[in-house]
This record gives C-alpha cells, sequence and structure tokens, in this order.
C-alpha cells in the first residue's frame, strides 16, 4: 500500500489506518482472519484506544495477531488515552496518562507504542503534567511518538508549549457528509451557515506544521448516526459516487476513501470496519486517484454548498 510520512516523525505509515475499535464482536477465528488480511495487504497500522470494548478490543488483537517480538517489528501500533466514561469526564493528569499507558502496553502485549495520542480535550488539562508525562513515557521508551485526537489548533499550540516532543497527529471527525472543515474554507466572510468556522482552521493549521489527519468515522453522516453510502437520506450522493465506482471498476466504498485520499492534506484516514472485504475497498482507494472535477462532483452533491 502506498505509504505516507506520519506528521513530522519520519515514520513511513499506511495511507489507510485499521481501526480496531470493532474487533471485539468478532470471534477468535473471525479477529485473526481480519488481522491477517490487514497485514497481506500492506495495512499493518492499527489504531486503539484504551476504552474500546472497555480495554477487551487491545487484548483481543493482540490475542488474534499472536503478538511475540518478530511480529511487533512488523507493525505500527497507536492507541489512545483520556477518556473515563465510568467516572463521566476527561482526564490529561501525568498519573491517569502513565497508568493508562501502562494498561494498554500490558493488553498489547507489548512493550512500547509507536504512537499516542490524547483522546478528547480535558479542559482542566495542566499542560505541565501532559508535558511531564511524555517525557517520561518517551525518555522509559514506552511512546516513540505522540499527537491529539479532537483538538483545534490553539488547544495544540497550548500543548505544544509545554511538550518537547512534536504533536506528529490529530485525529479528526471528517467525511464526505461531515466536511465543515472543509467546507468553511470555501465560504469564508459569507453569511451562510457553511462559512461557520467550528474548528478554528484546524485543516489548514494542521498543514502548515505538518500534523497528519487521521478521519475517523470516514462513512458516517451526523455523529454515529449511520453510514451514508446506500442510505436513501443520500439519493444525489450515492448516485454520483456510483456513476465514478463504475468507471473505476471499484465499489462505492473505495471511491469515498479515495475522496479523503485525494486532499493534498495527505491524510490517513481510519476505517471502522471488522469486514475483510469492506477492509480490502478501503485499501484499494490507495490506488484510484480522483480527479478535480469528480472530487468537487461528490462535495456538492453530499449537499455542500460552493459560494
Amino acid at each position: 500500500m502506498r505509504t505516507i510520512k506520519l506528521g513530522t516523525s519520519g515514520l513511513d505509515v499506511p495511507v489507510v489506518a485499521v481501526g480496531c475499535m470493532r474487533i471485539n464482536s468478532l470471534e477468535k477465528k473471525e479477529a485473526e482472519r481480519f488481522v491477517q488480511a490487514s497485514l497481506e495487504q500492506g495495512a499493518n497500522f492499527f489504531d486503539h484506544a484504551d476504552i474500546y470494548g472497555g480495554g477487551a478490543c487491545e487484548e483481543i488483537f493482540a490475542d488474534a495477531i499472536h503478538m511475540n517480538d518478530s511480529v511487533r517489528e512488523n507493525i505500527i501500533l497507536q492507541s489512545k488515552c483520556g477518556i473515563r466514561p465510568a467516572k463521566g469526564m476527561f482526564d490529561f493528569s501525568k498519573e491517569h496518562i502513565l497508568a493508562s499507558v501502562d494498561g494498554i502496553l500490558s493488553r498489547l502485549r507489548t512493550d512500547y507504542l509507536d504512537v499516542l495520542l490524547l483522546h478528547r480535550p480535558d479542559t482542566l488539562v495542566e499542560p505541565e503534567e501532559v508535558a511531564e508525562a511524555f517525557d517520561q513515557l518517551a525518555s522509559s521508551g514506552k511512546v516513540r511518538h505522540f499527537g491529539v485526537s479532537n483538538q483545534h489548533p490553539m488547544q495544540i499550540q497550548l500543548l505544544q508549549k509545554y511538550v518537547k516532543q512534536p504533536l506528529v497527529a490529530n485525529q479528526l471527525q471528517l467525511s464526505i457528509t461531515n466536511a465543515t472543515m472543509i467546507s468553511s474554507g470555501f465560504n469564508v466572510n459569507m453569511a451562510n451557515e457553511s462559512a461557520v468556522n467550528r474548528d478554528g482552521g484546524i485543516l489548514d493549521f494542521c498543514r502548515l506544521h505538518d500534523i497528519t489527519i487521521q478521519p475517523w468515522s470516514p462513512f458516517q453522516y451526523g455523529f454515529f448516526e449511520g453510514v451514508f453510502l446506500g442510505s436513501d437520506k443520500f439519493p444525489e450522493l450515492n448516485e454520483v459516487i456510483d456513476e465514478i465506482a463504475a468507471k473505476y471498476e471499484v465499489s462505492a466504498t473505495t471511491i469515498a476513501m479515495a475522496w479523503l485520499l485525494r486532499h493534498p492534506a495527505r491524510m490517513q484516514p481510519v476505517t471502522g470496519t471488522t469486514n475483510v472485504e469492506r477492509l480490502t475497498d478501503c485499501i484499494k482507494a490507495s490506488r484510484v486517484e480522483l480527479t478535480r472535477e469528480e472530487w468537487y462532483a461528490i462535495f456538492r452533491a453530499a449537499g455542500n454548498v460552493l459560494p
């Protein structure tokens, strides 16, 4: 699969990351097949979080891939921490970050993470504490690279003021139907809904600072309301996607993923499927480059407005 550099890390990563949030829905043999199919297609970047399945997803993944030293050398592991569902809060304290990483490493049966992301912004964050935690994790070799998730530019800059390590990735919700970070850039100074800047210009900020955007839920509309592909809520969008898919002789899934990869921000979308066939369709997108006309046709068909 085609690769990109992850931010300023120097780490070569596949352009499609394999999300493991739902791997706990698979039986043991199914999980093994899913992981093996990923590896066979060059998709060796696996995205986790300590809250997925209450931690079970990391354990299931480690079993499915038969984790050992030789396996570990050939994969890239990313996980996230900072959400504490049982307490109804977010937590970027030094104590919680360090404890979370130890739990993640234990469940994944590895000595280190390639990438650690802070999952959702903690408004009570003490950036000095985050810096201390990151220094300890880096010096001990437990984490090699760091990033964030769902953060806007000022939050990133506040952290980066104290954190020595570069923040190399920002995982953000983005799909054809959830594209406000793109549409607001078209409607600068316009008196319409599309002009509303909801993220502080995070798309251009990440491009300026060489932070890789990792789109999550690349096929969802709303906040986990459903998949837009094949949905009767988006007839025009599906018609356009199906026409383009027929031209390239691929699936609609491939085209929807290719739409994200066509953006010059050089994003790394995170899949959410546990279906091998759909995963394969996602990976095929790395070999499809939409034309400018096709990209805009899809954007408009989703109801996005050009001024």
